[in-house]
This record gives structure tokens, sequence and C-alpha cells, in this order.
């Protein structure tokens, strides 16, 4: 199987290679939460990449929970045209663009000034950073249907603006993977204890998803194949999670894992498990494609188109591509030129795990803005310089969004008195 042969998924939707352009977080919503002129021009980037599929950085179902400030938001058509305009970016060389639908739970700054929602009220622990998020509330069953009903919502909204598919995030410790996880889910009602149970949350969205939307609109998830800490969401659990999704019309599972407290996704388990630097998530994969009714798509460290086609050798359909394709846009296209390259991130070595993490994020962060800028990525960027940077332009954006919910809770408690 080639890299660059299509895929057709089971929605009829085709995706012209193998190679996909997995989410980042970019925090680059404009003033209204919405995809900023900036955004556009980074997801441009990707395009004339010829990336075949583009996934969006994670868009926020509810603008009172986000993973940080600056991310965008969809829960009503007030601001579809600038959907549309992305979407449009996205599909502009023949590429799929899906939009990657996600709420997270207790993985919300506490800087944000938010209630933080939860399974159940068990606290992130980050070590010396845990202060840093809020003890968060467990939610109500009100608080559940609610969930349930704004993934459903922003699913509709993206195909009216133009995208092809959806991503349910399920994955990296944000709500629905804390339903998910028997560490942030203690509940002893119908969304907790088993994992048919502690599934529920997820299987729901995904049927009403699927039951709003065209029946030639893709449907994905994005799984922990692990949290990589010991009582976690294992992989046994994946597979079982990927069986019970095979009857829903879900068209493709991504495969990546860890979470805010074992940022396996930057290549750092919490368990013990060494991962490899390149395709984290491949032998798990590979586990869970034994019983996969659905394709497959690995995500996480893969930089070397060898590496990218050892993943489909394995029997995997898609190679995720993140933090390559942040150095190297047009990456797909060079490797599809014959051309030998291999982008990579100065290497991060702190004894602090989740300010590792944090950090690499920052740096991947700090050439997302430089190609929104039509500038040149840096690689060897200093990862503390880029944390520096990064947490600096947080504290601003911060600011802009306490002082927007500040007006919006006015605006609402107005009409409630009219």
């Amino acid at each position: 199987m080639s890299l660059f042969s299509p895929l057709t998924l089971a929605s009829g939707t085709v995706i012209p290679n193998r190679i996909a352009k997995a989410a980042m977080e970019e925090n680059m919503a404009d003033a209204d939460h919405a995809p900023s002129a900036e955004l556009l021009r980074l997801y441009q980037s990707w395009a004339d990449g010829e990336a075949g599929l583009i996934l969006t950085g994670n868009v926020m179902v509810d603008a009172r929970a986000m993973t940080g400030p600056g991310g965008v938001v969809l829960e009503d058509e007030r601001h579809l045209d600038r959907f549309k305009a992305w979407a449009a970016t996205g599909r502009s060389r023949g590429a799929q663009m899906w939009l990657q639908i996600n709420h997270p739970g207790r993985q919300m700054p506490a800087g944000l000034g938010q209630e933080t929602l939860a399974p159940s009220s068990i606290a992130l622990d980050l070590g010396m950073l845990s202060k840093q998020f809020r003890l968060p509330k467990e939610m109500t069953e009100a608080d559940i249907a609610d969930v349930e009903r704004r993934f459903v919502t922003t699913a509709t909204l993206a195909e009216r603006a133009g995208f092809t598919g959806v991503q349910i995030h399920a994955a990296h410790g944000y709500l629905v993977s804390q339903f998910l996880s028997p560490l942030s889910n203690h509940r002893r009602d119908r969304w907790g204890g088993s994992l048919e149970n502690r599934a529920r949350l997820l299987l729901d969205i995904v049927r009403g998803v699927r039951a709003a939307i065209s029946p030639g609109m893709a449907v994905s998830v994005k799984l922990n194949s692990a949290d990589f800490q010991r009582g976690g969401f294992s992989p046994e659990d994946a597979r079982a999670v990927v069986e019970m999704l095979a009857p829903l019309g879900v068209d493709l599972v991504e495969l990546s894992g860890g979470s805010y407290e074992a940022p396996a996704m930057t290549g750092a388990a919490r368990d013990g498990r060494t991962l490899a630097r390149e395709a984290y998530f491949l032998e798990f994969a590979r586990d869970i494609a034994a019983v996969a009714r659905m394709p497959l798509m690995v995500t996480g460290g893969i930089r070397q188109r060898e590496i990218a086609e050892q993943v489909l050798d394995g029997g995997i359909a898609m190679t995720g591509i993140a933090t390559a394709l942040a150095i190297e846009p047009d990456l797909p296209r060079r490797w599809r030129l014959g051309q030998a390259v291999a982008p990579t991130l100065k290497p991060i070595a702190w004894k602090n795990k989740p300010l590792a993490a944090t950090a690499h994020l920052a740096a991947v962060k700090y050439q997302l803005v430089r190609l929104s800028r039509r500038r040149s990525p840096v690689p060897g960027v200093s990862p503390a310089w880029a944390l520096f940077v990064s947490q600096i332009s947080t504290k601003c954006r911060t600011r802009r969004y306490r002082r927007r919910m500040e007006q919006r809770a006015l605006l609402l408690t107005q009409a409630d008195r009219r």
C-alpha cells in the first residue's frame, strides 16, 4: 500500500492519500472565537502541502469550556461565514477537511475563570502545576445531556459550513476521555463503573452525530490507545471500545494516547512503558486493528517517510502527522517528489515531564504562529524561549477571554430581567 493511494471510507468519502495533518491546538481564534485570518493562512499552507486529510485543531462545543484562551468555538450559527471560509481553505487543493470537536472537562485552566465540569470531582495530579487547574464539579445528568446536545449541534453546524467530516475527541484526557478512564470516572450511576457505562457518553454522542448529519459526511473518533497511567484506560479497554463503535457508522478511528497527567502524545509515559521515538502508538494500534471493522489512523511522533510506510505496512490505513507538519507544512508533497525530509524540533530532556510536554507544545505553537504570518518555521527555537513567549501570549488572551465572558454573562442577566 502506498502513502499516496486513496482511501474510501464507509460514508463514501474518498481521502486522496494516506497522510493526515493531525490536530494541533493553535489558539488563533478572532475576538468572536471564530477562525481568524491568521488561522486561514496557516491552513492554506497545509492545503498547499497536499495532505490528504486535514483535521482542525480542537474546536470547542461550549465557549464556557475551553482548553485555553484563543480557542475556536462553534456553538451557534452567528459566525458561520468564517467557518465556511475555513472549510473552503482546507479543501482548496482537494483534501478532506474535518472539524475536530471537543470539551475539556477538568483540563481547563483555572485562570479562565469558568466553572469546571468532569465525570467526578477529582483534581488533576500535575505536581507543582496542579494549582493551574480547578477541582472540577461532578456533572449532573442535565450537564451530561447538555454536552451531548452541544456535540451534535456543533457537528450539524460543521456540515453547514462545508466541512466534509467531524472528529469527536475522546483522547488526551479531555472530557469524553475522562469518562472512559477509571482514574477520573468514579461514578456509580449509568455513566460509571463498567467499561460499557464509562463509554456511554462517547457512544451516545456518536449516535447523535451520525443521526443528525448527512450519510455522506464522515464521522471519526480520536481515542487513546492507553492512558499510560497505572489503573487507567488500558489497551484492552481501547480494543473493546473500538468494537463498540463498529456498528455506529464511524468511518475512521484515530489512535493516540496520554493526557495532561501522562503526556504520552509527546513521547512521555507515566506507567513505566518505554515509547518508541517515532510512531509511539503503532504496536497498540496493530493489536486494535485485529478487531477493528473501520480503518485506523495512528498519530504520534512520525516524521520520516519510512516510518509512515511502516505504519501502513502494519495494517493501519492512515498515518497522522502533527509536529513535523508544523515545521514542514509541505511535507506530503516533498515526500511524493521523493525528497528525504524528516523535520524535528530541538529535543527537551527536562526531568519535569508535564513541564517538558508544555514546552514541547509551546515550541510547536511557535512554528504555527510563524506559518500564520507567512514566515519560515524555526525548528531550533529554544524550548524555554518558546514557553516564555507562549506564556506571555496566554496571559494576554486570558485577560481578553475573561472580559468577553463577563460581558456575555452580563448580557444574559439583562435578557433574563426583561
